[in-house]
């Protein structure tokens, strides 16, 4: 599991891909995301700008990604 330390409030979820190298461009992680291939606690997320915040898990090909303060 990656772990997102927030610096701000929140993140968004295509910058969150971005930041742990699952996806290599801003393009490739809103394609994935309209696809509904990013689950976002469990659920199809498909707004790329959606905000992450301190205890959300993404869940994208195979990996979590877990957002913390």
């Amino acid at each position: 599991m990656e772990v997102i330390k927030l610096r701000e409030d929140y993140i968004k979820l295509g910058q969150a891909l971005k930041a742990v190298n699952l996806v290599a461009s801003g393009v490739e992680a809103k394609y994935e995301i309209l696809e509904g291939n990013v689950l976002v606690n469990g659920n199809v997320e498909t707004q790329r700008g959606k905000k992450l915040y301190d205890g959300d898990v993404v869940s994208f090909n195979g990996t979590e990604i877990r957002i913390e303060k």
